[in-house]
Parts: structure tokens; sequence; C-alpha cells
């Protein structure tokens, strides 16, 4: 049997010298190699693809993964203006992924959201948002630090506890592991059908899952992709949800061959 199919959103930036700058689909590399290695899946793409497109498009893949990114999720999105003007922004992408993630958990497509995608998560199902986390009295600044390097940038920054007994205490091998951290944004209101599964030492949600969903269902605010099979926690995240896309294609697969 062949990879299952694994649909990675791409991101509209506009990409070059100042004044001089045109519009890109982007995927960041990290996401389509812990995908191929990771989670032993093909990663795919769907240029331009629009939400009325999502119910085709889900019955030729096997899972969703929402990406990390630089642009936030318009703050309209959880009834807010928007806070800081000169933070990027990508209403092409809400349009899509805010659908995409309601379409995943009506069809059983198994999901796994990082960072950006974490949030998309808690939006599209009616959560909000703190716009600025380090604002926030008694809060951590879980930014990324600025002036290192990129090895620095996502190495281990704070401790995230988990729930005893949980999908995430399971692949950490205990009820706590070490996540880097280079968010800005975080979840202010869990959405209603989201459990916290895990939480930073100043109690901001890090790790949740869809309560009641017919397969793989989680999401996480740190970068389990970077370097993923060189840690076996990041690497057991990415490998179960592999395993839930291999199973949903061996039934995409055998349902196909019923109807033929």
């Amino acid at each position: 049997m062949s990879q299952a199919l694994v649909w990675l959103p791409a991101d509209h930036r506009f990409l070059g010298e100042e004044g001089d700058q045109t519009p890109f689909l982007v995927l960041g590399d990290k996401y389509a190699r812990a995908v191929k290695l990771g989670a032993n899946a093909q990663p795919v793409l769907f240029p331009l693809a629009e939400a009325e497109q999502i119910p085709a498009l889900l019955r030729v893949v096997d899972g969703v993964l929402l990406t990390g990114s630089p642009s936030n999720v318009h703050p309209s999105h959880f009834d807010q203006d928007v806070a800081d003007p000169s933070l990027p922004l990508d209403p092409q992408r809400d349009a899509l992924t805010l659908a995409l993630v309601r379409a995943c958990v009506a069809s059983g497509v198994p999901l796994l959201g990082i960072c950006r995608g974490f949030q998309e998560i808690n939006v599209a199902l009616g959560g909000s948002l703190e716009q600025t986390v380090h604002a926030r009295a008694g809060q951590l600044d879980h930014r990324a630090p600025v002036g290192v390097s990129v090895d620095e940038a996502y190495g281990p920054a704070h401790e995230v506890r988990f729930v005893p007994g949980s999908a995430f205490a399971q692949w950490a091998g205990g009820d706590t592991a070490r996540v880097n951290s280079l968010h800005g944004q975080g979840i202010a209101q869990l959405a209603t059908g989201l459990r916290a599964l895990g939480h930073a030492p100043d109690g901001l949600v890090e790790a949740l899952e869809i309560e009641g969903a017919q397969t793989f269902a989680y999401a996480v605010q740190w970068h389990p992709e970077w370097r993923c099979l060189d840690n076996p926690f990041y690497s057991a995240i990415l490998g179960a949800f592999g395993q839930a896309c291999k199973r949903r294609q061996a039934a995409r697969l055998a349902a196909g061959r019923l109807v033929t």
C-alpha cells in the first residue's frame, strides 16, 4: 500500500524586496518533512483550495496537518479588534482552515494542529485567543528569543504538564516534558468540545484534544515538527498521527473497491 496522503494548507504571503513584492503560496519545509519522515505519509497541497471544495478534497486524503505560520488568525473570528497591526494576518488561510477544522471533525478525518493550527482549531470551534500573552499579568513570554540561532530558538523553553494517562503523557513517557516556544498568541477561552491535556507553568493551554472525535484529533501550541526524529516525544506524536492516517487510507481504499 502506498503512503497515506496528508493535506497541509499553504500560507498566502507577499515575498521579495519592499516595494517589489509578489504573492506566493508557502509551505514550510519542516512541516512537509515531518509528515514524510515522522508520520511516514505523503504531504500534499491543494493551492488556492476554497472552503466549498473541502468535502470533495477530504474524500481523497487521509489526514490534515494544520501548520504553524508567521501569520495570526484574524481576531474578527473571535469578536476582537487587531491588537498589533504590525503583525501579519492571512485571511485567505482563515477562510479555508476554519471551515476545514469543522469538516475534519464531522467527517472523521485525522487532524493534527501545530501552533497556528492549534489556535485555528480553538477558534473554529468557538473559542477565543489572547493576542498578546506576554502582556498579560502572570504570563510567561512565549515568543521566540531574539538574536539566537535557529537551533537555539527551537530548543526546549519550558515544561508542559500533561493530564495523567492522556495520550500526551503516553507519548512523552511521563506527565511532563520540555518543549520549545515560539508563539505570541495563545488560548484565552477554550472552545466547548475541546479538552486541555497540557499546560505551561503559567497555566496557558499547550495541548488539547477534540472530545468525542471519531479518530486522531489533537493539537499542540509548540513545534513537534522541528527535527522530530531527534526527539522521541515529538516523534511519537507524529507517528501516532501517521498511524491514524494509515488506518483511514485502508478504510478509504476498501470503500472504493466496494463501490467499483
